[in-house]
């Protein structure tokens, strides 16, 4: 296809899709934490981040050209950069070839607003074991490990630690060490490394942004139901799922444009999303409504295997968005590629 040819990018769209997955993955985790316990909770948290970071922290070290740096400091800066690319405030420092601090400031992009009040202190730390734990095995580093030093949901500023490189091979129990008393060094914006603007310009940026949420769901809701089971994680996902497409339709409708009630104005919203979430969505007006169709479901694409109950408790997203919308709204699933239809597709009257 010609330059000439090519659509412009839906920037609104794609801040609209963010916004309903970052709501749902904080609202997924504390829906998990007082409904089936923060033990569980735990649990896929700490799966949600070791899946993503076995998927993504070694490309993710050659795409930002980290890979020729000591191992400790790579670490730092994959996390520093990558976070930064994902709208998530950090800070970084390094002491030495073996000794580098990264540091997540308040506020917490993973528990916005009010919602890290109800996080324990166990999930938020399952976040660290998942992936930061685990940077020196994944590089073939053995003598890497992560120093916690500070957890915002204890009540500390930030969190914060550092990468280690030891003198021996650590074992399992002393790839996350606790060092509560040190503190990080104050950060120094222009000894930090920065991203080639050229590279990343803003539309770029925001559809980054966009993915960063999603990959958290097309890990996490799988998780909660491979923990729990179809049957009560499909519930528990679901039930966030709705809470979320509630709370979240009016913010995301104000960055869509969507200023039309009724049937119409929410079909070509969730056209606009369901297109800004990267899928081939077709919508069209037929007696009685309008029907979405779509062959591909990018959020899920790299998951095989997949219960029907992710579909499902995903799903429930868009039927809360549109309870939200309209509460007269009709928002029916009338083909499922999961199932041997040709396309997913929604009926909407």
């Amino acid at each position: 296809m010609s330059l000439e040819n090519q659509q412009p990018a839906d920037t609104a769209a794609y801040q609209a899709v963010e916004l309903f997955y970052h709501a749902y993955v904080t609202g997924l985790v504390l829906m998990l934490i007082s409904r089936a316990g923060p033990k569980a909770a735990a649990e896929v948290v700490f799966r949600t981040f070791r899946r993503q970071q076995l998927a993504r922290f070694l490309p993710g070290l050659e795409k930002l050209g980290l890979t020729h740096l000591p191992p400790a400091v790579a670490c730092a800066q994959y996390h520093y950069l990558s976070n930064q690319v994902g709208g998530v405030k950090v800070e970084y420092c390094r002491e030495s070839d073996r000794k580098a601090w990264v540091r997540y400031p308040p506020p917490r992009w993973m528990w916005a607003g009010s919602a890290i009040c109800g996080i324990p202190s166990e999930v938020s730390l399952a976040m660290v074991r998942g992936w930061h734990a685990n940077n020196g095995v994944v590089m073939g580093a053995a003598r890497v490990g992560f120093v916690l030093t500070g957890q915002t949901v204890d009540g500390q500023p930030g969190l914060e630690g550092y990468f280690r490189e030891y003198d021996h091979d650590l074992s399992p129990d002393e790839r996350l060490v606790h060092a509560p008393g040190e503190q990080s060094p104050r950060f120094e914006p222009q000894d930090a490394p920065r991203l080639d603007g050229a590279v990343w310009p803003r539309e770029r940026l925001l559809k980054v942004l966009r993915n960063y949420a999603m990959e958290y769901v097309t890990s996490i809701v799988p998780e909660a139901i491979a923990v729990l089971g179809p049957e009560e994680g499909g519930r528990l996902a679901g039930a966030a799922a709705r809470l979320i497409g509630m709370q979240t339709f009016d913010e995301a409708a104000g960055l869509l444009g969507c200023a039309d009630s009724g049937p119409a104005g929410f079909a070509a919203a969730m056209a606009r999303l369901a297109r800004g979430q990267g899928d081939d969505a077709v919508l069209t007006q037929e007696a009685g409504g309008w029907t979405l169709r779509q062959t591909t479901w990018k959020l899920m694409e790299e998951r095989d295997d997949l219960s029907p109950a992710v579909f499902d408790a995903w799903n429930q997203l868009w039927v809360g968005a549109g309870l939200a919308h309209d509460r007269f709204i009709r928002l029916e699933v009338t083909g499922r590629r999961d199932r041997g239809d040709p396309c997913w597709e929604w009926r909407i009257g």
